[in-house]
């Protein structure tokens, strides 16, 4: 698996409406497999593009790390 294949910022929209962003952690086991955990931010954002902007100040986000669901 590629490092690039595993977005580390996952936004995502809940039943209500609000956008919540994940960030991602990318580990390897000894055969090489991805293992990803991941830590839901306790924010809530109104748009998609408001969570990517938080994502950017807060964890240095560059384009292109966000994937959706």
């Amino acid at each position: 698996m590629h490092d690039d294949a595993i977005r580390p910022f996952l936004i995502n929209q809940d039943a209500e409406g609000h956008f919540r962003l994940t960030v991602r952690d990318v580990r390897y086991n000894s055969q090489g497999y991805p293992i990803v955990t991941g830590v839901m931010q306790g924010e809530f954002f109104k748009t998609a593009v408001a969570a990517k902007t938080w994502a950017r100040d807060n964890f240095n986000a560059k384009a292109g790390q966000y994937s959706s669901k």
